[in-house]
């Protein structure tokens, strides 16, 4: 039997929640047309929102789309201001419980977690496995294909459903959770904060397979990106068929073929755009040029400042030296 969920609907749908949720949602957005329009009748705005989910009439509207480049193409779903606030009010209220559940060692979209403390842990844990540099060691490394868009809705609404008893709550999570598809009953928006915490939802059922079956210790996930290290090269040849097995069984989940591989620490390990060796990081050769090309595309100051920030985590002399000598900040 699982924990449940102990907050009910009126939780979720309070005024004060949702009041609450604006004053999250609105920061480092006021100056937004939409969320303006929105705010000059706050209120009855939330008035309205607040009756419709009390009365079940509440009906979620479509995406606006446009692509991104982060740095390969992505497609990006944004829903209208209304619906946005009641994401941020659903995940103030699931994402607390939720977290509970989480393994500490999955850092995506996770408060005190995030890449850079992912990549801590990856150091950590190839100390462990090499015994300080003494003994080879090895990572098996695996990318989930198109990860967002073959999110299953019914093995997503069963999941939720082993947590939460309140039929409400389950009514208004399928209303957000069917409010689009890539393809027929799958697909999550990349823009709603309410899929970052479903899909954390979701793969916590396969993190606690690889902990618990698989006894997997050094097992690190970052969204649909994991790793797993051992110094037992045949151990990780026999668990790729496992895994492979269990997601696509489990969650209609793919392994991307040309995204997994096995390679020895001392050789270097792509993770996270940063390429991992044992006693030093250096950033990925294609985060690299786009760096650089931006920069010189863009000359802002607050660009290189940025990004100044990010190479404090790797062994990146040479860069910081072009990025303080070469251009004019």
């Amino acid at each position: 039997m699982k924990i449940q969920l102990a907050h009910k609907f009126e939780d979720i749908i309070s005024i004060e929640n949702l009041l609450s949720a604006w004053r999250e949602f609105i920061r480092g957005k006021r100056n937004k047309r939409d969320v303006q329009e929105f705010s000059l009748q706050l209120m009855d705005n939330i008035l309205e929102l607040h009756y419709e989910l009390t009365n079940h009439t509440y009906r979620h509207s479509s995406y606006q789309a446009f692509n991104i480049s982060d740095p390969k193409p992505r497609n990006i779903h944004k829903a209208n201001v209304r619906d946005r606030l009641l994401h941020h009010a659903i995940h103030r209220i699931l994402y607390p419980f939720f977290n509970k559940t989480f393994i500490s060692d999955s850092y995506s979209c996770r408060l005190n977690k995030g890449s850079h403390r992912a990549m801590n842990r990856f150091r950590c844990f190839s100390y462990k496995i090499s015994r300080n540099h003494t003994q080879t060691g090895w990572v098996l490394k695996c990318d989930i294909k198109k990860f967002f868009a073959s999110i299953d809705h019914d093995i997503l609404v069963r999941i939720l459903e082993k947590y939460i008893s309140d039929q409400d709550i389950r009514w208004l999570l399928e209303r957000v959770i069917r409010s689009f598809q890539t393809s027929s009953g799958r697909g999550l928006p990349l823009g709603n904060l309410t899929s970052q915490l479903f899909c954390n939802i979701y793969m916590n059922e396969f993190d606690q397979f690889m902990k618990h079956k698989t006894k997997a210790r050094y097992y690190i996930r970052y969204a649909d990106d994991f790793v797993i290290f051992s110094e037992n090269y045949d151990q990780l040849i026999g668990l790729r068929p496992l895994l492979k097995d269990f997601l696509e069984r489990q969650f209609n989940l793919l392994l991307h073929p040309q995204k997994i591989f096995i390679k020895a620490l001392a050789a270097g390990v792509d993770f996270l755009g940063w390429v991992h060796f044992l006693d030093h990081r250096v950033l990925r050769t294609a985060t690299k040029r786009r760096m650089l090309k931006r920069i010189a595309e863009t000359q802002s100051a607050e660009t290189i400042i940025s990004y100044l920030g990010l190479l404090q985590h790797g062994n990146t002399f040479k860069i910081k030296k072009q990025l303080y000598f070469n251009i004019d900040i």
